[in-house]
């Protein structure tokens, strides 16, 4: 289960950096639309994905850590 969290958590996390980078790459040179989307949901698209492959680093950490109970 770790290594699938781990995997999706990469990929989304590549995907994330991918698209804000784009979003903001298009944005500077003056467009407001890419492939018929709005430049600034291609940004929040990006951080959301981000944030889940953080959210997945963060469940395998949790379950790999010893508990002190």
């Amino acid at each position: 289960m770790d290594k699938w969290l781990l995997s999706i958590g990469r990929l989304a996390g590549i995907v994330g950096v991918l698209m804000a980078t784009l979003a903001v790459i298009s944005r500077v040179r003056g467009h407001y639309d890419l492939g018929g989307f709005g430049v600034g949901m291609m940004l929040l698209a990006g951080v959301a994905a981000m944030v889940f492959g953080c959210l997945c680093f963060l469940a395998v950490l949790t379950n790999s850590a010893p508990s002190n109970r």
